[in-house]
């Protein structure tokens, strides 16, 4: 186990080096952050001044061997719009980020799996067939107009939800969590919704495909013979041999909430990190966004190693040791 860890983590960095030097370069080529920064009335000497400052006037390569010299030391340099450590801004919106993905990914698993469990028990019957319709339009429908759709009927017509914004936060030590009070509930139910549509659409169809595939099973055949109950049967033998593919996914696309969440945080004007890194991208803020890819780069190949390590507490039969990354 400490060899598989060590040895995904040096991948991790390796990844997070080219991944590095990629979005460095490519964001040179884009343009140059000064045209964004310096007003219009400002003159030559001025934009000198300000690439000089901010260390633009050396070449691209110099540039990133400073970036790279100071990440070292975790200094991922200071944003240059707010004039903040740009480690600093993301972490400012990790908890916002962080907290609707969960919210959005616990309202999947709790309607995703029990509905793919109940089309693939019954698959020939109409509420199964209803089910899998409702997944298909689930994965059909664009975030976007999903969001929009929401916002008018709950919103602005019904006005049972405020439309945007994160609402009101307790500070728990280090962290501001806005889940922790009706207000919150109320800011956080539309967007978490918009999310949790489609993936607990992806969530039914892979439960129900590992639910016909697990019935057959002599493991299964034998609890029936056994006389056991159903209920006993879906929760003990069932629904154990099934968790992996569904621990897979869930893991999978909760990473994917939390490093692009950016539709669904921007509609909602949900104060993520989503939101900030497209400020930063038009702004070209280059130190942002550079540290807020190495910081999701490392949070998903984390995710993915402790999806990995549940695999060995579900199934004994899985080896990490022999487990090639």
């Amino acid at each position: 186990m400490p060899a598989y860890i060590i040895r995904r983590l040096s991948q991790a960095l390796l990844v997070m080096i080219v991944m590095s030097v990629l979005v460095f370069a490519g964001l040179y080529v884009i343009g140059d952050p000064v045209d964004m920064l310096a007003s219009p009335e400002a003159t030559l000497k001025d934009l000198d001044e300000i690439r000089r400052t901010l260390g633009l006037d050396k070449p691209m390569w110099q540039q990133y061997l400073i970036f790279a010299s100071r990440a070292i030391q975790l200094d991922f340099g200071r944003s240059f719009l707010a004039g903040q450590p740009a480690m600093g801004l993301i972490l400012e919106r990790m908890p916002a980020t962080l907290e609707l993905a969960c919210v959005a990914m616990g309202l999947s698993v709790l309607v995703g799996v029990p509905l793919g469990m109940l089309a693939g028990l019954r698959p020939t019957a109409a509420s199964s067939r209803g089910i899998m319709t409702g997944s298909l339009l689930g994965f059909s429908l664009p975030n976007f107009w999903v969001g929009l759709m929401l916002i008018m009927v709950f919103a602005v017509h019904l006005g049972w939800t405020p439309a945007s914004g994160r609402g009101h936060t307790v500070r728990f030590g280090a962290l501001e969590l806005s889940i922790v009070t009706l207000d919150g509930w109320q800011h956080i139910i539309l967007p978490a919704l918009t999310i949790a549509l489609a993936k607990g659409a992806l969530l039914i169809r892979v439960t129900r495909a590992a639910t016909r595939e697990a019935l057959p099973m002599d493991y299964i055949r034998f609890a029936r013979a056994k006389g056991l109950s159903w209920g006993r049967i879906l929760r003990v033998h069932l629904l154990k041999n099934i968790l992996i593919p569904i621990v897979t996914i869930s893991g999978l696309e909760f990473g994917q909430v939390v490093a692009f969440a950016v539709v669904t945080e921007t509609i909602f004007a949900w104060p993520g990190m989503g939101k900030l890194l497209l400020d930063s991208i038009t702004t070209l803020d280059r130190p942002v966004v550079v540290a807020y890819l190495l910081l999701i780069v490392f949070f998903l190949v984390m995710l993915n190693l402790v999806v990995d390590i549940l695999y060995s507490v579900l199934d004994p039969r899985v080896r990490l040791q022999g487990t090639k990354a």
